[in-house]
């Protein structure tokens, strides 16, 4: 087997890749639809409240889980990678998104703000550590929080990495993913001025905070359907529900709030760079071979950052974590670190 262009083998001596890269069409499904065994609410400002959710085994090893996004909010299907005898799962609608209140406030709300959040779930619930798991967005701020607080971590679990640097941004917002989808391309332009798309995200998130609620409406849906477009290997054109017309205005704006802000980190190459925090934790990087909203190349420099971690190329999926082989993988994962804990 050869990967881009390089000999597998040599890239094993050089520990960049991990034995097993190439997924395994065999591997397990997700797990039945499953119930929370608890909500509650959990104030973590004056502002913000949070939607929190318990899954699983009360008394099992404890997995927080981070949504994408940002702002995207739970899903059902972020239950169903794990083995619910085993896995007491943690999930949480993040600031503005979901249940957590204010919906869609964008004060108060950056990626420290998000890891400050996480230890005080943690520590409300009374749990040592946890393994971490997130896709996207999610292992954006998985990577953050286990930099921060890598005593608090087991392992982590992350999929369709997104490093949040300068060169990713653009990627989407560009010069890269309109090559591939030219068609959503022009949809996603349609709604903006020849002069407002000298500066993409700038315009959007004007029109994402504008007082004129026809105006965020019209801009959140070509932002979603934007990135929709993009997130499956087959594209799924679905049309949003009316009755989520307030959420899917609550991603769209705080997407934009988080990427013109360059979601708050430190450095362009901030979470690169302080990888050396989690070199003693295992990890598994799931990343499916042809994702254009996250393309490959992060995954395959964290990978090279973290030669602990494993990484898993799906190759026939791209972005979403409902694809067949991406869903897969991140079981096998999920069962995988049940031997590790």
């Amino acid at each position: 087997m050869r990967l881009l262009g390089r000999d597998r083998r040599s890239l094993l001596k050089a520990g960049v890749l991990k034995a097993g890269v190439a997924h395994n069409p065999f591997m397990p499904s997700l797990f039945p639809d499953l119930e929370p065994t608890r909500t509650f609410r959990l104030r973590v400002s004056d502002l913000h409240e949070l939607h929190v959710e318990e899954a699983g085994n009360p008394s099992g090893h404890p997995v927080i889980f981070f949504h994408g996004g940002p702002g995207a909010g739970l899903s059902p299907i972020h239950r169903r990678f794990f083995d619910p005898s085993f896995w007491r799962v943690i999930l949480f609608d993040q600031r503005g998104a979901g249940k957590s209140t204010p919906l869609g406030e964008l004060r108060e709300n950056s990626t420290w703000d998000l890891v400050a959040d996480t230890e005080k779930i943690r520590e409300h619930l009374g749990i040592e550590k946890w393994l971490v798991f997130g896709g996207s967005w999610g292992s954006t701020l998985g990577l953050a929080y286990a930099e921060r607080h890598p005593e608090r971590v087991t392992g982590l679990i992350l999929r369709g990495i997104f490093l949040a640097r300068k060169w990713e941004m653009e990627w989407s917002f560009t010069d890269g993913m309109r090559r591939i989808v030219p068609d959503a391309w022009e949809d996603f332009l349609a709604p903006l001025t020849m002069r407002e798309r000298g500066s993409i995200v700038r315009a959007y998130h004007r029109r994402l905070t504008s007082e004129d609620a026809v105006l965020r409406r019209e801009a959140a849906l070509a932002w979603n359907a934007f990135e929709g477009a993009a997130s499956h290997l087959v594209p799924d054109a679905k049309s949003p529900d009316p009755q989520d017309l307030e959420c899917e205005i609550a991603l769209a704006r705080i997407e934009a709030h988080y990427f013109i802000n360059g979601t708050f980190l430190e450095s362009d190459d901030q979470l690169l760079k302080n990888a050396w925090r989690i070199r003693a934790l295992p990890g598994v990087i799931v990343q499916g071979r042809y994702d254009l909203v996250c393309p490959m190349q992060s995954a395959w420099d964290l990978s090279a950052a973290w030669p602990e971690a494993r990484l898993v190329v799906v190759p026939e999926a791209g972005h979403a974590a409902d694809e067949p082989g991406i869903s897969s993988a991140l079981v096998e994962a999920t069962e995988e670190f049940k031997k590790r804990v």
